[in-house]
This record gives C-alpha cells, structure tokens and sequence, in this order.
C-alpha cells in the first residue's frame, strides 16, 4: 500500500470529490471508497498524454506483417510457406502485381514492401504489400517502431528452458480467450484487472472527471478494468445515451425521458446492491450530458469530411474508407468501421486538450477481429492489414491537426502470433508476434528487440531446430514481454518504477536495462 503523503491527500481529495459529484450525493460513500482504494498520483509530465490500444482480435499472422528479407530468411519463409493449395508465402519485393490474379492472392498484391530500420542488425526487412501506409509512418515520417518478437512471459526464457516441464510459463498458451486475457490483464481468462485500468488507478485524481479515464471505442474490454477506474463506453458517434436519444427525448418526449432516467437513478431498496446500479445509471447519465457539448462534431474538418448536404454518415466519408483489395474492381473503397473508432478516440482527445472533459491522462481501447486465419488466410489478411493500414494512417493525420501527435502512443495487440508452417490455406495458434508503436514521441523507423531467426523446418516433421527462436510448427518463442512494453508505456505515461512494478511483477525477473524497450525520444 503506497503511503499517503501531502500532496498525495490532496490528489485523493481531488479524486474523491470528482467521483462524488459524477456519482451524485447519494452515492457519496460507495465513491469514497473506491477512491480510497486508489493509490497517489504519480510524479507525471505536465500536460496532456494518452495511450491506445489497437487489439487484433484472433492471433495475426505477424510473419506475414514484418518480414525479414535476408537471403538465409527469405529461403526459409518461402520454402516453408509455399505449399498447396493455396500457398501464403508473399512475393518478393519489386514484384508487380497481377491484376488478373485472384483476390487478395500474393500475385494479385505484388512484392513486399521494404523498410530501412536504423539498425538493421545485419539484416534486410520489408512490411505487406498492403501496408503502404505503415511503410511511410516508419521509413518517411519516423513515427511508427516495430517490436519484433514480443508476447506473454513469466521470465525470459530459451528454447531449451521452456522445453522443461518445470520452467514458469504462461497458463494456457495457444488459447485464445486465455491469451486475449494474459496480454490485457497479465493473466488467463478469469483475471479481472487489466494493466491500462490499474495506470488509470494510478492517474485518475488528474482528471476532474474520472469517469472519463479508461476509454472503449469497442465494448468491453477487461484491459481497462482497475481496481477504481471503471471504463466508460463510446461508440462510434459519441457518447452512448441511457434510453433517451441526444436531446434527453423518449417517443418525442422530454417528460417521457425525465421521467425515464429519474426511474434509472433512484433506489426503492436499502440494498447495496440497489444503489450500486442507481449510481452506475447515473453515471452513465452525466457522462452522456458532458459529452454532448463537449465532442466537437464527427464532421468537422478535423476529423472527417463534412458532407455537402443531408446528414453527416461516417461510412460515406472518404476519410474513414479504405481501398479494399477484394473489390472486383480496381480503387473500390468500402468503410472502416476501424477507422471509426479511432475518429471517435480523436474527438475525445481534442475534447481532453481542450479542457471540455477534465481529463489530462486517458487510456483508450479500439479493435479488429477475424485474424484466426486458419483458412483463406491470402484474402482475410489482405483485407485486414489494408483496415489498420488505413485507419493508423488515419489517425496519425488527425492528431497531426490537433497538434497532439507527441501527446498520444498507439500499440498494437493480439492473442498471439501464428504458425510459420501453414496448413494448406492458413495457419495455426502459434505465441510471439511483431507489434507496432506509432506516436510523435516514439523513435521511430526503427526495431526495438532482437528480430528472431526463421530456419527451415526439419524435413521429417515441423520442429525447427536450426533456429534458436521458433518453437513446434515454427511458432516463435517470445524475447521481449508484455510487462516489458506496458512498463515503456507506463513511464512514458509518467508512472514511477515502483508503481509499474506493481502492476507488473513479472518485471522482476526481467533485467534491469531492459525492462524499458527504449521506443520513446528522450524527453
């Protein structure tokens, strides 16, 4: 428990009395006591900072994502992922594209993309034929890093390490509720308390409005569960109103919605649990009323294209479209619902620095799924690395127009990596995958980890003992951990080394010099 200093009291007082007037009176104690629970705030920069999560839901096929392009690797990744019906082995850098070549095929999509890390550690690299976007983010404008290689872990481990059977490993690898979970919440499925809810547990007596610390623009997501902060919930328009439409109306009725939330709100029971819903509706209700005037409009130009007449509709903005590779035809464009999301997290950002929501630090959650590509994987990966391509791109644009570039970090997540061998169409659950870091404040244009060796598989079976990094299948063996780029992020964010420590104590077993990736400029 972290001793409560002066200042300290004053950041708890600070907190308690926001979370009393979000709550309202009635829930005054039930708000004291989360508060309570909470620990100081951190010595942190001044100013406004945020970070986001991007989570890939379904375990992305990284190998196809960032690729070595060494003569040693190429061999290997394309004698290993050449294989029928439907070889996923992508096509060599340079390689026109074959329009007439079936979608989302490697021939269809042309060669790779290559990419000029800082230190190339001796080697070459190059990223999907769709992920021009990212190309630029990491080789022109230095905003985008890549860590390669990176997953859950107890303590660092070897090869012949994880092959003893009382090595600490992670509980349930290869599954991917439990997995989805470890990389949110440092445990399998069941754990409650993410590691952005606990930073939040952290930091939210600098917001005047807690309620608006730990964001989702994509449902539930136990990532930004803390022990206080509570997330809030957005959807791709705004705020999400309890039961009554943007102008506080049921059936047209004003009375009709007073009435309906004053229901929503007050207690008929003496019952805790009575008041704990009131308080929550309440909750809820308030945001709602703050955010209204607080969110500057999808369509102003900052963040979309307003439209020359009618309604505003996001999936008609050309700004929120991608160029989808599985169109019959060349250019067509369909929406984003990812690139929605990441409009929504920038209007609440512009919202947090411009005062209008109180919030000075902010976690926000946003999400992709359909990467269990166990088949078919040539056209649904191609169609989602062409999303996130275009949304990231997105969104480092719209930060650039709100001058808070430097002020937000975005990483990306998923269950796990996948297979190098492939099943004939796809691949299966594999462990350690490469990640990206986009931001103002990030090194960019170059790798944070050692990039793992890729090696031949063995011709009788699918082990790959000529590589030190990849375990059955091909699968990689993680070098770098999540505690270790939550740790990066969290000093960045302006938490002391103590209080990541306490979120992450796995961090122990890890050394000291590289406990932070080092993916930030110096400050």
């Amino acid at each position: 428990m972290h001793i409560i200093n002066n200042a300290s009291r004053r950041a708890f007082l600070r907190q308690a009395g926001a979370m009393t007037a979000l709550v309202g009176g009635g829930a005054a104690p039930l708000a004291l006591n989360l508060a309570a629970m909470g620990s100081a705030a951190a010595a942190t920069p001044g100013g406004y900072r945020a970070i986001v999560c991007l989570f890939l839901y379904g375990g992305n096929d990284a190998f196809n994502m960032v690729l070595p392009t060494d003569a040693a690797s190429w061999n290997a990744y394309s004698a290993t992922r050449t294989q029928a019906p439907d070889p996923i082995a992508l096509l060599a850098a340079g390689t026109p594209a074959n329009a007439a070549a079936a979608l989302g095929s490697p021939a269809r999509l042309g060669g790779v993309l290559p990419v000029l890390p800082a230190r190339p550690q001796g080697r070459t690299f190059a990223l999907h034929p769709l992920l021009g976007a990212i190309q630029t983010l990491f080789d022109t404008d230095k905003r985008l890093a890549i860590v390669p290689n990176i997953g859950p872990l107890i303590m660092p481990t070897t090869k012949a390490q994880y092959a003893l059977s009382t090595w600490p490993r992670p509980a349930r690898l290869f599954s991917h509720n439990d997995q989805q979970n470890t990389w949110q919440a440092l445990g399998p499925e069941g754990t409650t308390r993410g590691w952005a809810g606990r930073m939040g547990d952290l930091v939210a007596s600098q917001n005047t409005r807690p309620v608006f610390t730990a964001v989702s623009a994509t449902g539930n997501s136990v990532w930004l569960a803390g022990n206080v902060v509570q997330q809030y919930q957005v959807n791709s328009t705004g705020a999400i109103p309890l039961g009554v439409n943007s102008s506080g109306q049921v059936y047209g009725s004003l009375d009709v919605g007073a009435a309906l939330q004053r229901l929503a709100t007050t207690t008929r029971t003496a019952h805790p649990f009575d008041a704990d819903v009131a308080a929550v509706a309440r909750r809820s209700i308030d945001a709602e009323q703050i955010l209204r005037t607080a969110l500057r409009p999808a369509s102003d130009p900052t963040f979309g294209t307003a439209p020359a007449s009618g309604a505003y509709n996001a999936s008609n903005d050309p700004k929120l479209r991608y160029v989808n590779p599985l169109a019959a035809v060349a250019g067509t464009t369909a929406a984003n619902s990812l690139a929605q999301q990441f409009q929504v997290v920038a209007r609440m950002i512009d919202a947090g620095l411009r005062g209008a929501t109180g919030a000075s630090r902010q976690v926000f959650f946003v999400s992709v799924g359909g990467f269990d590509t166990h088949d078919q994987q040539n056209r649904n990966q191609a169609d989602l690395m062409a999303r996130v391509a275009q949304a990231m791109q997105y969104f480092d644009i719209t930060l650039g127009n709100l001058g808070a570039r430097d002020k937000v970090t975005t990483f990306t997540a998923s269950d796990f990596g996948r297979t190098f061998t492939s099943n004939g169409d796809g691949t299966d659950h594999g462990w350690g995958a490469h990640h990206f870091v986009m931001g103002g404040a990030v090194n960019g244009g170059d790798l944070f980890g050692r990039f793992p060796t890729l090696g031949p598989k063995n011709t009788t079976n699918n082990n790959f003992d000529s590589s030190p990094d990849q375990l059955g299948n091909g699968s990689l063996l993680p070098e770098i951990s999540v505690d270790q780029l939550g740790n990066t992020l969290g000093r960045w964010f302006g938490l002391s080394d103590a209080e990541l420590l306490g979120i992450f104590p796995n961090l122990a077993n890890f050394d000291l010099a590289r406990r932070d990736l080092g993916f930030f400029r110096p400050a």
